[in-house]
């Protein structure tokens, strides 16, 4: 068996903070799905939610295994590019869906697209 790793203390401290923000920021666009009202509302909540709680998930895990090696680890930055890049293209091809479906049953309360006529001067 080999013996059990001690991180330095600060490296410690700021992975438990780094990791307990992440896991509120989830905690709280969750309680958003579950609290808001409309669909529009509710993808707002959970996209800043999963974007924050995973770039501080991350930063938790650069810290820790850059303190654990003694060398600066950044494996880990891959997941945040790939939720970087991912979340926002998602998000925007839902909203697109909800309004145009929002649009086709007649809904008035939903704004209406700018392409919807020819431009006046």
């Amino acid at each position: 068996m080999t013996p059990a790793l001690v991180l330095p203390f600060w490296a410690e401290v700021l992975v438990g903070l780094l990791a307990l923000l992440g896991s509120v920021m989830a905690l709280l666009g969750s309680i958003g799905v579950l609290r808001l009202a409309s669909f529009f509302q509710r993808i707002h909540a959970t996209t800043l939610g999963a974007t924050m709680g995973c770039w501080s998930l991350v930063a938790a895990t650069v810290v820790y295994f850059s303190a654990r090696e003694g060398t600066l680890s950044l494996h880990a930055l891959l997941i945040a590019i790939f939720v970087a890049l991912t979340v926002p293209v998602t998000t925007i091809f839902l909203m697109r869906a909800a309004l145009f479906r929002a649009r086709r049953a007649g809904r008035t309360d939903v704004p209406q697209g700018l392409s919807d006529g020819p431009p006046s001067n």
